[in-house]
């Protein structure tokens, strides 16, 4: 029996330039009226904070997240949305989006603990948490708030595409990215334009 084939929708886009941009990505296509959660589940959060890196070198990173860990994730993930655009915008900050995301950014983090000797002096660093999730959140909120606070919010972005709704840190030389990824958003706009020209040529 041949495996249904993966939902492209379903895959985590790293592409904001920063964990906290990366992670409200989670949830695509705000703006459209039928958002797709890219977190449906616990061990969607698992996989997420893997593929982020979050937790690279801790003995546990791939420890059991909770439901409770899941939801605790989406609130964050929105207070984190709506203080980055209100930044953006250079709107007053929502009190209680900052007491969430003070609050996550103040739990703790990844511990350096030492280990075991017996295979040489690398293998003395471990890292530790006593709640994987909640620590990689931390880590995401920290970044939140340190772009928030400093001079790179300047260069966030909202992609061009007006079904997407990817939060982006604009490196380009030029500060003139308007698209989440070429390869995305960019592409579609590069074949739409060429759909265009092709349909006022054959009309004239």
């Amino acid at each position: 029996m041949t495996s249904p084939a993966p939902d492209p929708m379903a895959a985590f886009p790293f592409i904001g330039g920063r964990p906290c941009l990366d992670f409200v990505a989670t949830l695509g296509k705000r703006h459209t009226g039928r958002p797709f959660e890219r977190l449906p589940d616990p061990d969607a959060l698992a996989r997420w904070i893997g593929e982020a890196g979050l937790l690279a070198g801790a003995d546990d990173a791939r420890g059991p997240v909770t439901e409770g860990d899941l939801a605790y994730a989406r609130t964050l993930r929105e207070s984190l949305y709506r203080l980055v655009r209100a930044a953006m915008d250079g709107d007053p900050l929502n009190p209680a989006d900052v007491a969430q995301v003070n609050e996550a950014a103040a739990r703790p983090d990844l511990a350096p603990q030492l280990g075991e000797p017996e295979s040489g002096p690398r293998s003395l660093l471990r890292w530790k948490a006593a709640r994987p999730a909640p620590a990689a959140l931390a880590t995401v909120a920290r970044d939140a708030v340190l772009l928030v606070a400093g001079p790179l919010l300047a260069r966030v972005k909202e992609c061009g595409n007006p079904d997407c709704s990817l939060l982006f840190l604009d490196d380009s030389q030029a500060r003139r990215r308007r698209w989440c990824s070429m390869d995305r958003c960019g592409n579609l706009a590069k074949v739409a334009g060429y759909r265009s020209r092709s349909r006022a040529t054959s009309t004239r």
